[in-house]
């Protein structure tokens, strides 16, 4: 159904703002998820427990997959998305486990 191109530049801004609004919580969530594992890089590097955890990983890959595919987005998306933030929190725990060690 066509509508005026009023009403379509006003649709256009409700779904921009809405957009906006769940960009600011993927930030936020984000931000917290990476806080937590830094406390976890903490704990491991103060207990002598290497970085990274292939069989977690995985595991966590295969459940997100899931996830992802019953919620209607790209499994290979999410999995592309996942291992950026598992390497990213490995490079974080290897930087506080050799600060640790020094």
């Amino acid at each position: 159904m066509e509508i005026s191109g009023d009403e379509a530049r006003k649709l256009l801004e409700e779904h921009r703002r809405t957009i906006d609004n769940l960009d600011a919580a993927l930030i936020h969530i984000l931000a917290e998820r990476f806080r937590c594992t830094q406390q976890v890089g903490r704990l491991k590097a103060t207990n002598s427990m290497p970085p990274s955890d292939p069989e977690r990983e995985e595991r966590q890959i295969r459940r997100l997959r899931k996830l992802a595919a019953d919620a209607g987005l790209d499994p290979v998306f999410a999995e592309k998305f996942l291992r950026f933030i598992v390497s990213e929190v490995i490079r974080h725990h290897e930087r506080i486990a050799d600060e640790f060690s020094h």
